[in-house]
């Protein structure tokens, strides 16, 4: 199989891709190319006219955890300036645009393929930024980790939209940056720099490219395929593994015991085992206290359902330990995670969430990748 050759790549070679005279370029650490040099000191070596840089959650060099941004700055790199948009939307978001004098936004980062991961959010508000100030917008997209086959989990209830979900998409969506950024539907000049040789039922392993970690606790390809379902935990009392070497793909709480491994066993969830571990957290819930629980170990990734085994698993918690879990975080994050209060109510209710799961299906409507590869798209 030949090496997958992204947005970004190909507008590093072709500077035309992209038009404008002014360019801002929204990236982080997963902006670069397959030899690891950086898109924004390839694209200004390209001959464009890059003026400002923009960061989103977990900051433009990534060093921020969970619900942080960096502070606005110079990049050593290129002397550009910086600006953090993280929790900006709307009017506030305009006017940071606006005072970076761009006349296009390029959006060159990472998605892992979760609703609730927020990158695509961030490009959704700029998008929508950038139809109120009538500039042009241009996504170089790269390859869902996730693939882009499969579908899985409910569409977002828009009553309960916000930033780890502000569009009516399953869970698990199935589709890259650049069909999000279509399906969104803006009324602005959108250019999409289509990647080569991506398929919809290519695992990321299969496409030449570098893991760069899109944030501080998506370390690997293999945390990306579990986070679809055990990143529901961030909106428990239970700890997802943050604070580990292993985020979310180890689950625990200090009110485990021996039970709860067994019974996941027992459920037969298909491509994945559970071992019994031990870990204490160094940050976050539970820090510094040895907890008990699970790693999940995928070892058939075409029939793993993480949104499935993520409820599955929530069942079981609640099941075994009833007076102990509970929903986490402000304004019921668990809504927020799953996209509407169907889930907390059966749960609440002694329910099996796992009928609210729908079976998996194909994304539906217009996509990009297919069977056919054209170079790009533009509306």
């Amino acid at each position: 199989m030949q090496p997958v050759r992204t947005g970004a790549e190909r507008l590093a070679a072709d500077p035309r891709l992209a038009g404008g005279t002014r360019l801002g370029l929204i990236t982080n650490p997963t902006g670069v190319l397959p030899d690891l040099t950086p898109t924004p000191v390839a694209l200004l070596a390209a001959g464009l006219k890059l003026t400002a840089l923009f960061g989103p959650e977990h900051g433009m060099r990534g060093t921020a955890q969970a619900a942080g941004g960096e502070s606005d700055a110079v990049d050593e790199r290129t002397g550009l300036p910086v600006y953090d948009t993280y929790q900006l939307s709307g009017e506030d978001l305009d006017r940071v645009v606006a005072a970076a004098g761009v006349d296009t936004l390029v959006f060159d980062i990472a998605d892992v393929g979760a609703r609730f991961y927020t990158y695509v959010w961030t490009m959704y508000d700029l998008l929508e930024s950038a139809a109120r100030l009538g500039l042009r917008f241009v996504v170089l997209d790269r390859p869902n980790p996730l693939g882009g086959a499969v579908a899985e989990g409910p569409v977002l209830d828009p009553a309960f939209a916000s930033f780890v979900g502000r569009f009516p998409l399953p869970v698990r969506h199935g589709r890259t940056v650049g069909e999000l950024a279509e399906l969104f539907g803006f009324d602005l000049d959108l250019t999409v720099v289509r990647m080569e040789g991506w398929r919809r039922e290519t695992a990321f392993a299969e496409t030449g490219l570098p893991w760069v970690m899109p944030s501080v606790n998506m370390p690997t390809p293999d945390t990306a395929l579990v986070y679809p379902g055990t990143g529901l935990f961030e909106g428990t009392n239970f700890s997802e593994g943050r604070g580990t070497t292993r985020p979310f793909e180890l689950v625990g709480a200090p009110c485990v015991d021996g039970r709860f491994a067994p019974a996941l066993a027992g459920l037969g969830l298909p491509g994945v085992r559970f071992r019994e571990t031990w870990f204490t957290p160094t940050f976050h819930k539970h820090a510094g206290t040895p907890v008990r629980g699970v790693q999940l170990h995928v070892h058939d990734r075409d029939a793993f359902r993480p949104v499935l085994t993520g409820l599955s698993m929530l069942y079981v918690a609640r099941d075994l330990y009833p007076d102990d879990l509970r929903w986490w975080g402000p304004d019921l994050f668990l809504d927020h995670l799953w996209g509407s209060d169907s889930l907390t109510r059966c749960l609440e209710a002694g329910g099996d969430p796992r009928e609210l799961c729908p079976p998996p299906g194909r994304p539906e409507g217009r996509l990009l990748y297919g069977t056919d590869h054209h170079a790009s798209s533009r509306r």
